[in-house]
């Protein structure tokens, strides 16, 4: 009857989502009165998930796995599901996680409930807190199944520790043919992905041009951070198109989002409104995106930003 929550991993190491599922199943497991079962699939060191509250690690070991394809990965958390007699299963908000998680629903008869913020505000009936309206609203979801599905949101728990000693124990489920060949996946290696960051550092048309870019790499370097773009500038083919943030790009849902030389069309706002703190810079003070704003400068970027990356430097000198 334990929780089983699905702990992401890539090349072999967990991601940071795989430890704030970890946090907010140990909180629904402490709600239950029972414990946290993870299943990981090919990651090297699991230990660690018992610093969030694992109680039962079921490792999934094989080569052929290494490439994610949903309805495979969906079958293996079935079984580990049917396994272990879990009731509720939590997934990140991870594009993997969306792509499995209707595959995994209708193999469970379950419910889904996907980008929930919060622990369950009640038990019996199961009620989670979610975002709707492109995160310009929240509804309370009660999840009727007998087996539940939880998808929460990137960043909105955050990391809580609890320690446990996580038992490992080796799981081989049988893998069903997955009717996808993956010939190869390409990513940066020396950069920190939009979906995992914590920070978001993005540039607009206000930047005049890509040979511009140099200070919002550099800004991204000293905060740790991922760097993006608004829509017009991938289509102007400024930076890859893997970099556009918003509504009809990638969701961001960082603790901080500094958004550079960006009007704000709502379509940019929708995408980018669950991040906990925005920072705006723009030389129009008309700009929408002040008003969804926590911090905003009027000023131009290529004043403010290379003045902010010093005193951000100084700072971390005096560190």
């Amino acid at each position: 009857m334990s929780v089983l929550v699905y702990t992401e991993s890539e090349q072999g190491k967990l991601k940071k989502a795989a430890f704030e599922v970890a946090s907010y199943a140990k909180a629904v497991a402490d709600q239950l009165g029972t414990s946290v079962t993870a299943i990981a699939i090919n990651a090297n060191d699991t230990a660690e998930l018992g610093k969030y509250g694992v109680d039962k690690v079921l490792q999934v070991n094989q080569s052929e796995l290494d490439k994610f394809t949903a309805k495979t990965y969906a079958a293996i958390i079935k079984q580990a599901a049917e396994k272990e007699g879990t009731k509720v299963v939590v997934l990140s908000s991870s594009a993997d996680s969306k792509y499995l998680a209707p595959l995994l629903a209708v193999g469970l008869s379950a419910g889904y409930a996907s980008n929930v913020v919060e622990v369950p505000s009640n038990t019996n009936p199961f009620t989670v807190k979610r975002t709707a309206f492109t995160n310009k609203a929240f509804e309370s979801t009660q999840i009727n199944t007998d087996v539940k599905i939880i998808g929460v949101s990137n960043n909105a728990f955050g990391l809580v520790e609890n320690s446990a000693s996580a038992s490992a124990e080796d799981f081989s489920p049988e893998l069903p043919s997955a009717g996808v060949t993956v010939e190869s996946v390409d990513k940066a290696t020396d950069k920190v992905t939009i979906a995992d960051a914590e920070i978001v550092v993005s540039g607009g048309r206000g930047l005049k041009g890509p040979e511009n870019w140099g200070m919002i790499e550099e800004l991204a370097e000293v905060l740790g951070a991922a760097t993006a773009c608004s829509k017009p500038v991938s289509d102007l083919g400024w930076r890859p198109h893997g970099e556009h943030v918003g509504q009809t790009g990638k969701p961001v849902a960082s603790n901080l989002y500094i958004a550079i030389g960006i009007s704000g069309a709502i379509q940019h706002l929708a995408g980018v409104s669950a991040s906990k703190t925005k920072v705006v810079i723009n030389t129009d003070p008309e700009a929408p995106f002040f008003k969804a704003a926590d911090y905003g400068v009027v000023g131009d970027a290529f004043e403010v930003v290379p003045a902010l990356i010093e005193k951000l430097k100084a700072f971390k000198a005096q560190q």
